[in-house]
């Protein structure tokens, strides 16, 4: 099968890339760095002719309300290459819990490139998992001082980026869901004392501070960014920070 992979030299993108191609398929990277640009076009046509299966893993430079405008474009521009280069499916990552936080540009806008993808001429699939292991650190820095971080006690299922990547290899080497996969970590941590086992594994003496209102993740109520009905993972955090 021939699979063109967007965002294809990324953290998940490049995992991707290699669990398709062990698996006997042929999936090509593309990528800014490869003359591919999902915003003005360039490479685009090149990049999807022929492919069965095109994967979009690319993503906003920002978080903020400019990102709903970088996924409207990136969509349109694939979409009609896709449908151009006679591509058969079409598979997105997005995030859990992705249209129950309407206070978050972020999520709006990822809300908005599933909405433009169900809408298309290609059969899809969506893959939604929750936040990123590998992102912890940012979370923590995001409200971070010399001696403390300051977290909300919003409740997370953490994955790993490579139990992600398995995900997306599965469901773009499969038939079009025609709808939505969830995917999550095998365990629920409020942030905050997810912070603390973090700094505490790093002999890190900062101190973590509860604090409702500090971060992007303040604004979630309740426990969207998990799902206890998602397909879990294997690793564990613990085991992932060893």
């Amino acid at each position: 099968m021939e699979i063109a992979v967007l965002g294809g030299t990324g953290l998940i993108g490049s995992q991707v890339v290699k669990k398709l191609n062990a698996a006997g398929h042929r999936a090509v990277p593309h990528s800014q760095s490869t003359g591919v640009d999902v915003i003005s076009g360039r490479g685009l046509d090149r990049a999807v002719a022929g492919a069965d299966v095109i994967v979009n893993l690319t993503n906003s430079p920002t978080f903020d309300e400019a990102s709903a405008a970088f996924f409207r474009t990136s969509m349109d521009n694939l979409l009609a290459a896709g449908r151009k280069g006679g591509a058969r499916h079409f598979v997105i990552l997005s995030i859990v819990g992705v249209d129950q936080v309407p206070e978050l540009d972020y999520y709006r806008a990822k809300a908005l490139q599933e909405e433009i993808l169900a809408a298309g001429p290609i059969p899809y699939s969506i893959v939604r998992a929750t936040q990123f292991m590998e992102f912890v650190d940012a979370v923590l820095s995001w409200t971070a001082d010399a001696d403390t971080v300051r977290l909300p006690a919003t409740p997370i299922q953490p994955i790993a980026a490579e139990d992600v990547a398995d995900a997306v290899a599965e469901v773009a080497a499969g038939a079009p869901l025609g709808g939505v996969r969830n995917i999550a970590g095998p365990e629920v941590f409020p942030l905050d004392e997810l912070g603390r086992i973090t700094l505490s594994h790093r002999s890190d003496g900062r101190t973590v501070v509860t604090d409702p209102s500090a971060g992007m993740f303040a604004a979630v109520r309740g426990d969207v960014l998990t799902d206890r009905n998602a397909r879990l993972a294997p690793t564990r955090y613990a085991d992932w920070l060893s």
